[in-house]
């Protein structure tokens, strides 16, 4: 199992995934990992990794942060 879970960001942004999560992270606050860093040669994919083993606290704060995005 894990504790992750893939976000497709295709419908809000073309930005690559290393220059959202830089953006996102430093403009709200809200931290992932982008999914090309898994790979030699990525392939064409808007996916955001985000971690949800946070208390519900965090999590609702995160929803609001992507609803409002």
């Amino acid at each position: 199992g894990t504790y992750f879970q893939l976000l497709d960001y295709s419908a809000i942004s073309n930005l690559p995934d290393t220059r959202l999560c830089r953006d996102w992270t430093r403009e709200h606050g809200l931290a992932s990992l982008p999914i090309s860093e898994f790979y030699d040669k990525p392939p064409q994919q808007h996916f955001l990794r985000f971690c949800f083993a946070k208390t519900d606290e965090v999590l609702i704060q995160a929803a609001a942060i992507l609803c409002n995005i």
